[in-house]
């Protein structure tokens, strides 16, 4: 088991492909083909290594189906009605993405630790962030009756394109990014669950 960690050599290499993961993971909570695709096509062009059983999401069929996928989410978010429909198959399709695609880059871990980590901080991530925008998404539904709900799409897809490009080329800011991403998605959870709390 020790010899299958990485060694002194590839700690950094192995630590910058973690913080991919989680930030991909949480981009995932944003949108759920849209990491994939990054990955994939990073994969397919050489630039990103991907762990042992995880070749599949570099080929090309992979990244023919999450092009095609990845389009028809980001356009069904803008249409109205649809975007709340979504949002409930959404969630566990985005912790689903969230585990695979971070175990895709856990690329210097033993299998029963990659997929660990990967359950717990690449799902757990995702399912947060996708959590706290369906809140928003709801939230903004009843507010301004859905006229506000492009805006929230656009922004969710703006904040999945970019977390997404840091971790393939930055990833230390990348997981800093989705680590303010996962706070503010807890606080805003919470807020929207529980309200305000009256001033003593």
């Amino acid at each position: 088991m020790v010899s299958a960690l990485p060694t002194a050599g590839g700690l950094f290499e192995a630590a910058l492909a973690v913080c991919a993961g989680i930030a991909l993971a949480a981009a995932a909570g944003l949108r759920v083909f849209v990491p994939l695709l990054a990955a994939s096509a990073a994969a397919y062009l050489g630039h990103l290594s991907l762990a042992p059983g995880a070749a599949w999401l570099g080929s090309a069929p992979a990244l023919v189906a999450l092009s095609v996928a990845a389009a028809l989410e980001v356009g069904a978010y803008f249409v109205p009605t649809l975007d709340h429909a979504l949002d409930a198959i959404a969630t566990p399709l985005a912790v689903v993405a969230g585990i695979v695609v971070s175990a895709a880059l856990f690329t210097a871990m033993p299998g029963y630790l990659r997929w660990v980590l990967a359950i717990i901080a690449g799902g757990g991530s995702a399912g947060l962030v996708q959590g706290a925008t369906t809140l928003l998404r709801l939230k903004s539904g009843l507010l301004t009756a859905g006229l506000a709900n492009p805006l929230v799409a656009l922004a969710e897809l703006g904040g999945a394109l970019v977390l997404a490009v840091l971790a393939l080329l930055v990833p230390l800011l990348a997981l800093a990014l989705a680590a303010l991403l996962v706070l503010a998605a807890f606080r805003m959870a919470r807020r929207v669950a529980f309200g305000r709390r009256a001033p003593a």
